[in-house]
């Protein structure tokens, strides 16, 4: 009776899920997906994508395990950098909707449990924000809300800007206004003149825009260029990067931006803005999200988790686009990776991007076979994933010619180089279906052309096909529920060149590992050669659409696992059963059936039952 007894608590222990995990807040959970709503869905037949047209389609979100989805600038805008230039931080652009769309928008996405984040816009607002025209004129408080200084006279006594900063676009960071007689700054187009956070009388009025929203009912905010929002007082002129070359006074990669980037006021800034959310979670113990936008050093961008004091909950993870292309390795990803990993304060939460309204998209930067592999790779690593809009279905970057190019950026490069500079490509509406349009709009032109592969390549047609990159993607998010995604360890293996294998463990929860071919041939891996502990059998529980084995396959760790070209599989040790997660391989089930059916057996010969 006892060995019976220590059988029964043994295989009870043995296959137990139920270790204790550390509770993940809803942002550590959802994956965030990024709404481009210009390109989203046209509902009012304008060519032009709107909040009503998001609302049309929010299904989708939920349909597909979206968590919380993140609007591009909606605010009132004269529209010349596409609402990043705000005229009302507090409106909604008519372009877009009312606020009575905005709060039908939010009513939906309640109803389908999805979140909403809002852009904030910091550094900047528009020239012809009510502000700005006041502090044009002095009148105060608004005198000091931007950044004003006298100019100074060159060599022949004209009048120069106060020093040699650059905008962005290109040509001085500086604009003369005849009626107040003082430069302003505009680290970015002249008609974005930038907020001056040395005024407390303007750091308030932009907390109190965080306020407003979040009154509403918004579940946080993705911060805009963070890192340009202070500037050194001294206003000294920046040096140029590499002495050697010729300064052609108006390129702004040219100068070391060491006044103007990366300012210690910066960081303070944002312990301002957290603040404000913290005012709300201290309420009703609900996360309020700050997420925070700097393509800087990696030294730089750390320092938005919070210190002593809350910051950011993550800045965003841009390795991924800044240090990845169609040559990288499987060692090149490894170290991208660990980048991040290795230098994330301990205690913080990682997150991962490929892609969002301003660089190519993933499969025009990687290859369109390594969409699969990178959404694989942005789900299944410790973090949260960041999708932009298209990812999904693996959209491409359209085709945009000049007399079709709308982006500022583009066009202030001219015809002969507006292509290297052009955003346009990645913003080309989204692909529904396969009719007019893709489906996003019954206008005859839409504001930017939709991509001619929508024919084929379209959200309709992959939702009908087993095997499609949105089918992968959906499966991918179904198996972030498994707590070894959410919470397990990690490690990285790269056995060639072009092969690089993660794994996922944690203790009583089954293993994954997650496999991926990046390079041009095939290549042929035994799994047991490499891992030790890896179980015989295991099951893929997800497959790219170019890979040999389909999902719900097994594989056999001693032999052979042949990986075509680009391509990703994850395995894991277990299968997956409703909501449950097992540890067991086919065999160990079939074992574990007949001890059982033997004991049963044996209880009842003996009265036990």
């Amino acid at each position: 009776m006892m060995n019976l007894c220590y059988i029964i608590v043994l295989i009870t222990t043995s296959f137990s899920t139920n270790s204790e995990l550390a509770k993940l807040d809803w942002w550590q959970t959802s994956v965030i997906y990024q709404v481009y709503p210009r390109s989203f869905k046209d509902s009012n037949g304008d060519g032009v994508g709107d909040l009503k047209g998001i609302e049309e389609m929010a299904e989708h979100f939920n349909e597909t395990g979206i968590g919380a989805i993140w609007l591009s600038p909606i605010f009132k805008s004269p529209l010349v950098d596409f609402g990043y230039d705000i005229s009302d931080f507090v409106k909604i652009d008519s372009t877009f909707g009312t606020m009575e769309d905005f709060s039908s928008l939010q009513k939906k996405l309640k109803s389908l449990g999805v979140r909403i984040l809002l852009d904030f816009v910091p550094n900047h607002s528009s020239d012809e924000h009510e502000w700005f025209q006041k502090s044009v004129k002095k009148i105060d408080p608004y005198t000091e809300y931007y950044v004003w200084l006298d100019g100074k006279l060159d060599e022949n006594g004209n009048r120069v800007p106060p020093n040699n900063w650059r905008n962005y676009f290109g040509g001085s960071a500086w604009a003369w206004s005849p009626e107040r007689g003082q430069y302003y700054l505009h680290q970015f187009m002249v008609k974005q003149p930038d907020l001056n956070y040395n005024s407390t009388a303007l750091l308030e009025e932009m907390k109190n825009v965080l306020r407003f929203w979040l009154d509403i009912g918004v579940d946080g905010f993705r911060v805009d260029a963070v890192r340009h929002i202070v500037e050194d007082t001294k206003f000294e002129d920046e040096p140029l990067i590499n002495p050697n070359i010729k300064d052609d006074n108006y390129t702004y990669a040219l100068l070391n931006h060491t006044s103007t980037s990366d300012q210690p006021g910066t960081y303070k800034m944002i312990e301002e803005f957290r603040s404000v959310l913290d005012e709300y979670f201290n309420r009703d113990g609900n996360t309020r999200l700050l997420l925070t936008e700097a393509y800087a050093p990696i030294n730089y961008t750390m320092v938005y988790y919070s210190q002593r004091t809350h910051r950011a909950h993550m800045p965003f993870n841009f390795n991924f686009i800044l240090y990845l292309n169609k040559k990288s390795s499987a060692v090149d990803i490894k170290n991208t990776i660990n980048l991040w990993l290795d230098n994330m304060p301990p205690g913080e939460w990682a997150n991962w991007v490929i892609g969002n309204h301003d660089n190519e998209r993933v499969a025009t930067r990687l290859g369109q076979d390594m969409v699969d592999p990178m959404n694989t790779l942005t789900t299944m690593l410790p973090g949260t994933t960041i999708t932009y809009n298209g990812e999904e279905i693996g959209m491409a970057d359209g085709t945009i010619r000049w007399d079709q190019t709308v982006d500022p950026f583009g066009r202030s490069r001219g015809m002969a180089r507006y292509e290297v500079n052009s955003r346009d490509p990645c913003r080309t509406p989204f692909h529904w279906n396969d009719t007019q349009n893709a489906g996003f709009s019954t206008a005859q032109r839409t504001w930017l052309p939709v991509n001619s592969n929508h024919w084929y390549l379209n959200l309709a047609f992959q939702k009908a096909h087993v095997r499609s990159h949105y089918q992968t993607y959906k499966t991918l998010l179904r198996l972030r529920s498994s707590p070894t995604i959410a919470q397990g360890n990690l490690t990285m293996h790269t056995p060639s060149d072009w092969i690089l294998i993660l794994s996922r463990q944690l203790v009583d929860h089954e293993t994954f590992y997650i496999v991926l071919n990046v390079g041009s041939e095939q290549e042929t891996i035994i799994l047991s050669e490499h891992f030790k502990d890896v179980p015989l059998y295991m099951t893929v529980r997800s497959s790219s659409i170019n890979a040999w084995q389909a999902e719900n396959d097994y594989i056999d760790s001693t032999k052979p696992l042949a990986m075509r070209p680009k391509s990703s599989l994850v395995l894991s040790s277990g299968v997956y059963i409703g909501s449950n997660v097992g540890v067991r391989s086919p065999i160990i089930n079939l074992y574990i059936f007949f001890v059982f059916a033997y004991i049963m057996q044996y209880a009842l010969e003996c009265n036990i039952l």
